[in-house]
């Protein structure tokens, strides 16, 4: 008997040992996953490199943003690639892009995901910008005619008040290229693609009279002139491209 109590105490002390040092050893463990483990300082860690990488694009936006641009998507499909397991599903998007002062482009892009392929297309809209001359900032110089495939477009300038005469793709790109009054009619085929294509192709046919008196070697003034007009020259220092 007296064995058995004198063994008793032993094993509680042995047990009271372990609790003690179990305490030191969660703390120990604790720390650890403080430091460099998943539950803590690994966390923050990673949420402030993302919070960084948010500000740096935002700040090249910024950047970026010394030239305001106006993002019209005009379009978006789901396309499918063939591939030797199967089919490989992405998306096709068309963007136009404009400043709202007479420059536009528009691009497309694809990608497996619809954000990434509209900023695709909106990088090659930015790199496919050009100039359209504008009279008096608001509306084209004179009419024009643009067909690509089997799309057929017509434009024509309006009197100040018309607006917008126009429906679709070619609504984006007169929106984005900041003409407010223009008379539009698109025949044939309603494709995006080739209603855009054949839009641009009749804006690229516009001349301004600035441009049409330099390459003749003549002032503005005589060619709005039209037998001796008297307000030829004011007309003439009213023209901006």
């Amino acid at each position: 008997m007296a064995d058995e109590n004198n063994q008793a105490p032993a094993e509680g002390a042995g047990f009271e040992a372990q609790d003690a040092g179990a305490p030191q050893e969660q703390q120990g463990r604790g720390r650890g996953r403080g430091r460099g483990g998943p539950g803590g300082g690994g966390d923050r860690g990673r949420g402030g490199r993302d919070g960084n990488r948010g500000r740096r694009d935002d700040r090249r936006g910024a950047e970026d943003g010394g030239e305001e641009l106006i993002e019209k998507l005009v379009h978006i499909n789901r396309v499918s690639k063939t591939v030797k397991g199967g089919k490989r599903f992405g998306f096709a998007a068309l963007v136009v892009v404009g400043d709202g002062k007479g420059r536009a482009g528009f691009g497309h892009g694809k990608a497996r995901e619809v954000p990434e392929a509209i900023s695709k297309a909106t990088a090659a809209a930015k790199k496919a910008m050009v100039r359209i001359p504008l009279k008096e900032g608001r509306t084209l110089h004179h009419d024009g005619k643009g067909h690509f495939g089997a799309g057929r477009v017509t434009i024509r300038s309006a009197p100040q008040g018309t607006g917008i005469i126009a429906g679709g793709p070619m609504r984006a790109i007169f929106e984005s290229l900041g003409v407010a009054d223009v008379v539009t009619k698109s025949v044939g085929t309603s494709n995006p693609y080739n209603m855009i294509r054949a839009t641009f192709e009749a804006l690229n046919d516009q001349t301004s009279p600035k441009s049409v008196a330099q390459r003749r070697g003549k002032k503005i003034a005589d060619l709005l002139g039209r037998g001796g007009s008297q307000t030829a020259e004011a007309d003439a220092a009213a023209i901006a491209e």
